[in-house]
């Protein structure tokens, strides 16, 4: 029995096997996962059903096992800033900042062969697609 808030067996093995500078695609309902990622990244399907589980509650529970260094989110071409942005900041504590992709190119980098780990939700937000690229795992104190 695992005590960490990450009890999803595919997904935790997925993770440990990524290491620093691997991405982590965790996609809403729309995203194309088996045709825009790289055919050896792990997919893990959390899409139960419309709204379950959402792209935020993924990120929240992947947040207390993997540092981020980077992360980027896919941007419509006009209109304002999706809502769950803000979202994405809270969680991710500001830092990093949210680095703006457009369509193509956030499927471009969501397709690269750093991409270890791909994670369908059942989010219904439009753009609440995240690339998040894990960091270091700093030495524990002597």
């Amino acid at each position: 029995m695992l005590k960490s808030r990450l009890i999803h067996p595919e997904l935790a093995g997925a993770l440990a096997a990524a290491g620093h500078g691997a991405k982590v695609l965790l996609a809403d309902g729309n995203y194309p996962l088996s045709t825009r990622t790289p055919p050896d990244a792990a997919r893990v399907y959390l899409n139960l059903a419309p709204g379950v589980v959402s792209v935020t509650q993924a990120l929240e529970v992947l947040l207390t096992a993997i540092p981020v260094e980077a992360a980027e989110v896919m941007v419509p071409a006009d209109g304002p800033e999706p809502a769950v942005f803000g979202e994405f900041r809270r969680l991710l504590g500001g830092a990093p900042d949210l680095a703006p992709l457009e369509r193509e190119a956030f499927y471009a980098a969501a397709s690269a062969p750093d991409v270890a780990v791909a994670v369908a939700t059942g989010e219904g937000r439009l753009y609440a697609n995240l690339l998040l690229t894990i960091g270091v795992v700093p030495p524990a104190p002597a």
